[in-house]
């Protein structure tokens, strides 16, 4: 579920971005297209984790049901 377009479906590209303040951006798009907000973002950054993070982000959006960010 992103902020500004609700669900979105089809082939897709995701980045988990830290920032400085010490929470981590999930964003989402269509292939080519701009990008979206994950629902639930930021996120805290959990320390030396954010490889296990980005998967189970990964997991959740290939889960479907309207997937938001999950918590650690």
């Amino acid at each position: 579920m992103t902020d500004e377009a609700g669900v979105i479906t089809g082939d897709i590209t995701l980045t988990t971005e830290p920032s400085p303040d010490g929470t981590i951006q999930v964003r989402i798009q269509y292939t080519g297209t701009e990008w979206y907000t994950l629902t639930v973002n930021p996120a805290p950054l959990p320390t030396g984790r954010l490889a296990v993070f980005h998967q189970q982000v990964v997991d959740a959006v290939q889960a479907g049901s309207a997937a938001e960010v999950p918590d650690l």
